[in-house]
């Protein structure tokens, strides 16, 4: 299933809440001296299976905040969150980065690191087991776990593809 199925077209952008995952300090040096610009991964989210991902970037921090939120808002999937944690294992890969996300009992929490912890409580999962192998780079990381979240599917989701019932889907 590709991305573009799991695709918000409206939500209320009151309901979203935007997190920070990593801000760069870029350097352009120039004849004139050092021209400073700021990068910023931004990550939004409902807390009920909504979430985007954007990059801002400008000549300060706050107007970088703000651009990373508005490409976040226009960048929007929705995942299946079954009883707080993620429906099936699985793997992605962006770049260097590779993540696995595996589903976990409640009380559990989020065992999950800097980029993916931000991904992850943004779109309302309260337990799950994460582990990012390869590069840390937030920006392959953000990317893979999106990847990873956007093949997510839900009982429900694969008995109506297959036409056949949930009890089916499990049992065989």
């Amino acid at each position: 299933m590709s991305e573009n199925n799991n695709r918000v077209k409206n939500t209320n952008d009151s309901e979203l809440q935007d997190r920070l995952v990593a801000i760069n300090r870029v350097t352009k040096v120039t004849k004139g001296g050092r021209a400073f610009t700021f990068a910023a991964i931004v990550v939004v989210g409902n807390g009920n299976g909504v979430v985007g991902w954007g990059l801002g970037k400008a000549g300060e921090v706050t107007a970088a905040i703000a651009k990373g939120v508005e490409a976040a808002k226009k960048n929007l999937i929705r995942v299946p969150v079954l009883k707080g944690t993620v429906p099936h294992e699985q793997v992605a890969r962006f770049g260097g980065a590779e993540v696995i996300l595996l589903p976990a009992s409640q009380g559990t929490g989020v065992k999950a690191g800097g980029a993916m912890r931000a991904v992850l409580e943004s779109v309302g999962i309260t337990d799950v087991l994460a582990k990012s192998k390869g590069s840390s780079n937030p920006h392959n990381l953000v990317k893979a776990t999106f990847a990873a979240l956007g093949e997510m599917r839900d009982a429900y989701t694969v008995a109506q593809n297959r036409g056949i019932s949930i009890d089916k889907v499990f049992n065989g």
